[in-house]
């Protein structure tokens, strides 16, 4: 069975109560139910993890090695965590990077990902459905 990781940084455990305006009222913990339903659909398993530390990102990231991809959402880590950039360049694991919000329509400082020029992809601005679209991509 292939296994999947879903990471997720520093905040995201705030799902629902922070922002709603802009990240919705949806928690983190039925965006995991709701994959977890695709993971079933499709004979996958798949490790969820948050954490507001860098170093368990990496720690994480590293061990997903041998998994058939990982789905990071590295909230404000992606702008400026080189650590996570360097994590992520050195393993075979392919990564989809998610945001909730349009990042490219906010503060300017959002706007760039020192991540996304190591990952197959950046799905941006889709709410938390984000996280289905990086997840299937990879079916």
């Amino acid at each position: 069975m292939k296994t999947f990781y879903v990471l997720n940084g520093p905040n995201l455990n705030r799902l629902g109560k922070r922002e709603p305006g802009i990240y919705g009222r949806e928690t983190l913990e039925t965006v995991e139910l709701r994959l977890a339903e695709v993971a079933n659909e499709n004979e996958i398993s798949i490790v969820f993890r948050q954490s507001n530390h860098e170093g368990d990102l990496i720690d994480w990231i590293h061990e997903a090695e041998d998994a058939a991809g990982i789905v990071i959402n590295p909230g404000a880590f992606t702008h400026y965590s080189y650590a996570i950039r360097d994590a992520i360049a050195s393993v075979s694991v392919q990564v989809v990077e998610v945001h909730i919000s349009n990042v490219h329509s906010r503060e300017p400082f959002r706007h760039t990902s020192v991540i996304s020029p190591v990952t197959k992809g950046q799905i941006v601005g889709f709410g938390t459905q984000g996280y289905e679209l990086a997840l299937r991509s990879f079916l």
